[in-house]
């Protein structure tokens, strides 16, 4: 890694793109050299594109902490806050060994709204972040303190979207 100070990057709003967004940055930095933890909150399960592709791809180190159940505000299994909770140390290490050049914690802004793991949890792991990691969180509904602590916030607004129109998520497409 080079000597530049790494920054923090939120991706939030109700529009398509975010979890496709930090993919984005992870190919870039990956492609450039770079080691990529990119961790997935409140997800679990290869049917996803990104994780069939970055299985494929040495240097992205890709793991998942959910159920593979929805979650509902004020309806957490037990289950969801364990494997989140692991999700969270997990992240908390990557991000601060200094072994990788960018992490990304998909979901971490929603597991925030949904109460699963606490708003100064996640504020703690970007304190406590290398200063050379580039940190992404990703999720609708980022808090104040989130979008504070960020250096970049890019908020996805849904224009139209297909779903309007009784179009079904696609294969490669939104999954």
């Amino acid at each position: 890694m080079g000597e530049e100070r790494g920054l923090v990057h939120v991706y939030t709003g109700d529009g398509k793109g975010k979890t496709t967004c930090a993919l984005g940055l992870s190919m870039r930095a990956w492609g450039a050299g770079r080691r990529v933890c990119f961790l997935q909150f409140l997800k679990k399960g290869p049917e996803y594109g990104e994780s069939l592709a970055m299985a494929r791809c040495p240097g992205i180190d890709h793991y998942q902490y959910g159920s593979g159940d929805f979650i509902a505000k004020g309806k957490v299994k037990e289950e969801d806050r364990r494997n989140a909770r692991d999700g969270l140390r997990h992240a908390h290490e990557a991000a601060s060994s200094g072994d990788y050049g960018l992490v990304v914690l998909d979901e971490a802004v929603m597991a925030v709204y949904f109460e699963v793991f606490s708003e100064e949890e996640l504020l703690s792991l970007i304190d406590d972040k290398h200063p050379q990691t580039e940190l992404v969180l990703t999720g609708r509904r980022a808090s104040e303190g989130l979008l504070e602590a960020a250096d970049y916030v890019t908020e996805m607004m849904p224009r139209k979207h297909p779903f309007e129109r009784g179009i079904k998520a696609r294969r490669g497409v939104e999954f």
